[in-house]
């Protein structure tokens, strides 16, 4: 544990004793329900449109990259955030950590997990502080090379939003963002498969999220098998259990089950009793 996070204790004391004041330094939380967001504000789901991964941006480190290169062709974790939210940037991304911290697939492994500012005023340095804590209390080997804190230009940022339909405004009296909350599965090559919205994620949801974004690759054979009985709620941005499918599945296998049956009774009746030879003339 402590090899793996070597980096980050140097570069967190660094960016708090460096940035002072400003748009670099970490937000004061606050605490209660989120307010509702304005009208202008929300998340359209572009199911199926392709997320340009050649976009670039900054890791924490202040490296440029693409936003291809964070997905490294895994299925991927999508969050737009801004780190110096006082609310509701930190209760997804704490949402996030609690649902990937009871999963035994991990970020870095199986699949990736990229944090893109909207605000283009954060810099490199509070993403390192930010990384470094959540990299820390999720505790998994790989996690730092497997999950990304972004920064970015206006474009680069304006365009990964509209690609996954994500909508946000710029309050200036507050000096905050208001912004919907919640998740993008990405597919290996940039398709947007998934939303999970709201703060809190079910680890079971973000497994299936991931499972379908990857084809199957994610997630063990029984819950393949056991996503055929749940249905996306794009609505909800849940899996939810529908007996309807389970009556389809089981109805299907009762009636293959049953013609087999008889193929194989027709089967072992033509072979007991052969056809007389034909008359002759």
């Amino acid at each position: 544990m402590t090899s793996r996070l070597a980096w980050a204790a140097p570069m967190a004391a660094v960016a708090l004793l460096c940035v002072g004041s400003g748009y670099n330094r970490p937000p004061r939380p606050q605490d209660g329900p989120p307010p509702p967001p304005p009208s202008g504000v929300g998340i359209d789901q572009r199911l199926g449109e392709r997320v340009p991964l050649d976009l670039p941006f900054k890791d924490e480190a202040g490296h440029q990259l693409t936003l291809g290169d964070c997905t490294a062709g895994k299925p991927t974790v999508l969050v737009l955030a801004y780190y110096r939210c006082p609310m509701l940037c930190t209760q997804v991304l704490n949402g996030l950590l609690k649902a990937m911290r009871a999963m035994p697939e991990s970020a870095g492994g199986e699949f990736s997990v990229v944090v893109v500012s909207i605000d283009p005023r954060e810099k490199p340095p509070l993403a390192a502080v930010k990384k470094a804590s959540h990299v820390q209390e999720y505790g998994r080997p790989g996690a730092d090379a497997g999950w990304h804190f972004l920064t970015g230009d206006p474009l680069a940022i304006a365009t990964l939003a509209d690609a996954v339909g994500f909508r946000y405004q710029y309050d200036r009296e507050s000096e905050q963002y208001a912004h919907a909350s919640g998740l993008v599965v990405l597919a290996p090559d940039g398709t947007v498969s998934r939303y999970l919205l709201g703060v809190r994620f079910e680890p079971r949801d973000l497994r299936f999220a991931l499972t379908e974004a990857s084809g199957g690759k994610v997630g063990t054979p029984a819950e393949q098998v056991l996503l055929l009985c749940y249905r996306y709620d794009p609505s909800t941005g849940r899996y939810t259990f529908t007996i309807l499918r389970v009556v389809k599945w089981a109805s299907g296998a009762a009636v293959a089950g049953i013609a087999g049956l008889v193929g194989l009774l027709i089967w072992k009746g033509r072979k007991r009793s052969p056809l007389p030879p034909p008359a002759e003339g």
